[in-house]
């Protein structure tokens, strides 16, 4: 048996999908060469082509957001959308004006938001969510087909001068077969935090019901003193008539010196088939990349295979390893493990084996390809936060002190309270 393991087979919840939306992860790794920005030079490390990890014009002890935005002499390489590290940027616009319209003006219903979310469609940007927080709102009405639906808004406050201010909507059919919620906020306190969110769920007449939700922050990291972004989001979808059904949590972390972390948790069911898939991505800023991913599918029947791979590199050192593996139902392991170890001189030393006798070990001549800085990084998130940022600050009364927090994390508190 030494033929590779098989993708696992389709995915759908019958919800008007295009089944490319519900297809396992391909089991796939492909990379792309990454010139360095600084100084506007390339500097080849004899034959492997690779960069510093600084960014050009870096303004990573200050603090301010609005010289953080003036940077120009960055340089990046866009990846194809098919690797696996791809950006988590959303592809969304069209489809989320269309499925989840903005609000319509008052004294008039929202169109009812009755569309589960795609799969696969990582982080949106939040000028895909159309986020509009209104001012004084308590209303509700009927519309012509008997579907009924209401629209609220408030302000809460919390410690620290925490203020929330949030915006709720939903609606559910005549005869209660089909029901959606939507909650949109924004928080801010004395620290300087911001907090952007959205919450969607529903549930529709065949059964199918849904939940997401989008967050994404900025803060001030009490170890570093430097600014912080972070975005999240979480989304799943149940099928009403067959087993199936679909979960994933995505997040991003970026501070201004480049240090970027990225990544995904994912699973998914249809009937007797399952799959899981994780990977992740960390760049320190100063030229150290570490990459990993971990895809595995099983049936009820024992079948079971799976894909892993990891990387890690500085200044054009570094490693590759992996392994492709098969259990039949008759507990019959097949693996093939592989490894590729680069010195730096355009040597690299290849070398693998597998459960069927085949093996490898030599060394070839060949250049270093490996992403030394995320195509997607802190001048990116900044330029795609302007609603994040346009906040405005909670003013600390005079003589009044925030509390102290001498915990050991220094993740920014978004549990001090939720919007309804």
């Amino acid at each position: 048996m030494a033929s590779n393991p098989a993708v696992p087979p389709t995915f759908g919840l019958r919800l008007r999908r295009a089944e490319s939306d519900f297809c396992p992860p391909l089991l796939l790794r492909r990379r792309v060469m990454i010139p360095c920005c600084c100084s506007g030079k390339v500097v080849p490390i004899r034959r492997i082509v690779v960069g510093s990890g600084r960014k050009c014009g870096n303004k990573g002890e200050e603090w301010r957001i609005e010289l953080l935005k003036n940077r120009s002499h960055k340089v990046r390489v866009q990846a194809p959308p098919a690797l696996p590290f791809a950006s988590s940027q959303s592809l969304m616009p069209s489809r989320q004006e269309k499925f989840f319209p903005r609000c319509t003006p008052r004294n008039t219903g929202p169109q009812s938001r009755d569309t589960p979310p795609k799969r696969d469609t990582g982080i949106a940007n939040e000028k895909d969510w159309g986020i509009s927080l209104s001012e004084h709102v308590n209303e509700s009405g009927v519309n012509a087909d008997g579907s009924s639906w209401y629209r609220e808004s408030g302000e809460d406050f919390g410690e620290n001068g925490l203020r929330c201010r949030w915006t709720k909507m939903g609606g559910k059919s005549d005869d209660d077969s089909s029901e959606w919620k939507e909650t949109w906020w924004e928080k801010s306190d004395w620290s300087g935090y911001k907090e952007l969110g959205v919450e969607k769920s529903g549930r529709n007449s065949e059964g199918d019901s849904w939940w997401e939700t989008w967050r994404e922050v900025l803060y001030q990291d009490e170890w570093s003193n430097l600014a912080r972004i972070e975005r999240s989001a979480q989304k799943q979808a149940k099928s009403g008539i067959e087993n199936a059904g679909w979960y994933e949590n995505w997040w991003e972390k970026y501070d201004a010196k480049g240090w970027t972390e990225k990544g995904a948790h994912k699973y998914g069911r249809l009937n007797d088939q399952s799959w899981w898939e994780k990977w992740g991505e960390h760049y320190d800023g100063r030229g150290s990349v570490l990459k990993w991913t971990d895809k595995w599918a099983e049936t009820e029947l024992g079948t079971k295979w799976g894909d892993k791979w990891e990387e890690k590199f500085f200044a054009g050192i570094g490693s590759r390893q992996g392994e492709t593996w098969h259990v039949s139902p008759a507990g019959e392991r097949w693996s093939r493990t592989w490894g590729e170890e680069h010195f730096g001189n355009s040597k690299v030393h290849k070398y693998g084996k597998s459960t069927t006798g085949e093996s490898w070990d030599i060394v070839v001549h060949e250049e270093t390809y490996y992403e030394v800085e995320p195509h997607y990084g802190w001048a990116d998130v900044v330029g795609d936060s302007s609603q994040l940022l346009s906040i405005q600050p909670q003013e600390k009364p005079p003589g009044v002190y925030p509390y102290p927090d001498f915990g050991s994390s220094p993740t920014p508190k978004d549990d001090r309270f939720s919007p309804p």
